[in-house]
């Protein structure tokens, strides 16, 4: 029997423990979470370690309600100490949860704890943690610089003012880069009813009014080009499902006016929208050698009554199963047959289509960088072991892994880069195991430069960004 979490964790050959070595001090780069550029920048000590590890942690609130916990334990007015108590008592239960290891990592990586926790061991861990975070070393950037991140892309609307992005860059004393990611979800989102409300914004943070197709369309390319000038090199699009019903500039000019008027869409004129924006967008992305994140998959907000109680991302969205590949080729192709196909990451959160994905990239390859269409890492529900093996597979048998740029923490929590660790674990162990079983050759030097490539490097080169070692 092998010790929890030791050492070893996850690494069962000579050759995968050889491939961690060589890759675990590698510096993060974290091209995709959602952090607080704000928080960031305020660089608060946190309260406590219900503050730090359980507010806005939507995984965490999932796994505790699954326990039968009360949601005044979880997001309501209970006591820090109460919320803590009720989460180390559901720990336990998490039986091959990444939710286990995510915790006992975090908590030997950052406090030095050893113990599992559990109700018996709660108090004592929360007495700990406390007394060490009160000591210092636990504000945002100081949680940041240990983790040994070089670069922080956050996720930011086009009406965001960037305000804590401009102050961050200016700050010389805080060595990670933090920059922000353009990511127009609430300018495609025509049909919803919070697309008017949010032109206001736009409207307000630009001094111009959008009261026409086009005129959106220049004020979108406004906000890029100031995305631009704060460092963005990355862009994302949450799709479900991928649209392409394509539409004139009349058909568009006359589904905006519609929107404006308040009048109810059609599903086909909400997509040919979202298409035609979808692909104006992307264009100008390849102009400025953009990376274009897509995730495809989610189903969001499926119970009303609490969504209606606690609004998005609080814990209530789950996989989809609308189908992929052939909209997804036709809005690729039509973007290559224009040559301005720009690079682009797939993510996909249902593991039935990592195949789809992973095939779709040999389609749109080409010499502009190396695998130019990404498979992006096992994201959300497929962030753990058996989805990380998974997407990790899929990439090899149909891609070309050492050019993978890697692994994302996807997370609103300052905690989560040990998710680094558990990703690279993972890697070496896949790869380490294609050594020892001879489908791989034993050319360690080779093979250790791909493993710290795919931990970072590819990641620096995709995106194009000076990042120090």
């Amino acid at each position: 029997m092998k010790p929890f979490m030791n050492e070893d964790f996850l690494l069962s050959t000579p050759a995968a423990r050889a491939l961690f070595d060589a890759c675990k001090d590698a510096p993060i780069f974290d091209w995709h979470c959602h952090l607080s550029p704000k928080e960031i920048w305020e660089n608060e000590t946190p309260r406590d370690l219900a503050a730090l590890w359980l507010g806005g942690d939507h995984y965490k609130w999932r796994g505790m309600r699954g326990c039968g916990v009360p949601e005044r334990l979880i997001t309501g007015d209970a006591e820090p100490v109460e919320k803590f108590r009720a989460w180390a008592k559901c720990m336990p239960k998490f039986i091959g949860n990444p939710l286990y290891h995510w915790t006992h990592l975090e908590l030997q990586r950052y406090f030095g704890i050893t113990e599992t926790l559990s109700e018996k061991t709660a108090d004592a861990i929360w007495q700990e943690a406390n007394r060490q975070i009160a000591a210092g070393g636990f504000t945002p950037r100081e949680l940041i610089s240990r983790s040994n991140v070089a670069c922080v892309c956050t996720t930011d609307d086009p009406a965001d003012t960037l305000e804590y992005h401009a102050k961050l860059a200016s700050d010389a004393s805080f060595k990670t880069k933090v920059l922000p990611a353009f990511r127009p979800d609430k300018a495609l989102a025509i049909e919803a009813p919070t697309f008017l409300p949010w032109l206001r914004q736009l409207e307000a943070v630009t001094g111009k009014k959008a009261d026409s197709y086009a005129a959106l369309k220049a004020l979108l390319l406004e906000r890029v080009a100031f995305f631009a000038e704060m460092g963005c090199r990355a862009t994302d699009h949450a799709l479900s499902p991928v649209p392409f019903r394509p539409m004139t500039e009349a058909e568009l000019e006359a589904v905006f006016a519609k929107a404006l008027r308040g009048e109810a869409l059609s599903a086909d004129e909400a997509e040919g929208y979202r298409t035609g924006l979808l692909r104006f967008l992307a264009k100008e992305y390849a102009r400025r050698g953009w990376a274009m994140e897509i995730h495809i998959g989610a189903m969001r907000n499926n119970n009303a009554r609490m969504f209606r109680s606690l609004g998005p991302d609080t814990g209530y969205d789950s996989i989809g199963d609308e189908p992929v590949a052939y909209k997804l080729s036709r809005l690729l192709d039509s973007l290559d047959a224009e040559s301005s196909l720009p690079r682009t990451i797939l993510f996909t959160l249902n593991p039935r289509d990592n195949y789809v994905l992973g095939a779709m990239l040999g389609n749109f390859q080409n010499e502009e960088a190396a695998s130019k269409i990404q498979f992006g890492t096992a994201w959300w529900f497929n962030d753990n072991i058996d989805g990380m093996r998974a997407q990790i597979a899929a990439l090899g048998n149909l891609g070309v892994l050492a050019n993978f740029v890697g692994m994302v923490t996807d997370s609103r929590s300052f905690l989560s880069y040990p998710r680094h660790e558990y990703f690279r674990r993972i890697l070496c162990e896949f790869i380490g195991g294609l050594v020892e079983n001879g489908e791989y050759p034993a050319d360690m030097e080779y093979l250790a430069s791909a493993v710290r490539d795919i931990s970072f490097y590819n990641a620096k080169r995709y995106f194009g960004l000076e990042l120090s070692d």
